[in-house]
């Protein structure tokens, strides 16, 4: 059994790679790839208000598929009940603080194509300390929430390293 289904979330820290593998989940599927952050943030890192964004999601979950990622944690709850799967990047704080660090090398001034229009790659200090609290602060809560997911019968794959994603982008690619 593939661990992507019709309607699959991609969640983690900040730095972990998920629009990375819903990018490439969605070239080897073709199942449509919807970045959070891209439907978040408009021109200028400003935040579209809270219930346009949700209005945006809620016609994303009228779609027969998608590969979901992100985090925003207060819209979690409702993305759980629309998925049949969660793929969770589950990495240690020094693994994304690494990813994260990466990211803004390589992108440093550039547009990513998971990230809103007029919001380019910037290093920020706010994010890092974001980052460095997230399994104390955030990590609890998505346990929580995916309990209460599996009781459900939501199918939760567990990725606890980037060699895991790896192998299976490449056992994916096999196929």
């Amino acid at each position: 059994m593939s661990i992507i289904g019709k309607k699959t979330l991609i969640i983690g820290c900040g730095g972990s790679g998920k629009s990375y593998l819903a990018s490439r989940l969605g070239e080897m599927t073709g199942i449509p790839v919807i970045h959070l952050d891209r439907l978040y943030w408009l021109p200028g890192w400003v935040t579209r208000e809270k219930d346009d964004f949700e209005a945006i999601l809620e016609e994303e979950y009228a779609r027969d598929t998608f590969i979901i990622d992100g985090n925003f944690m207060r819209t979690l709850p409702r993305r759980l009940q629309e998925a049949d799967s969660v793929i969770w990047l589950d990495f240690s704080t020094a693994a994304c603080i690494a990813g994260v660090i990466s990211r803004v090398i390589k992108n440093r001034g550039r547009v990513r194509p998971d990230m809103g229009d007029g919001c380019p790659e910037r290093f920020s200090t706010d994010f890092i300390k974001w980052v460095w609290s997230f399994r104390k602060h955030t990590r609890p809560k998505i346990v929580s929430q995916l309990e209460k997911a599996k009781s459900r019968g939501v199918r939760v794959t567990v990725f606890k390293r980037r060699r895991e994603v790896n192998e299976f982008i490449r056992s994916m690619e096999a196929k």
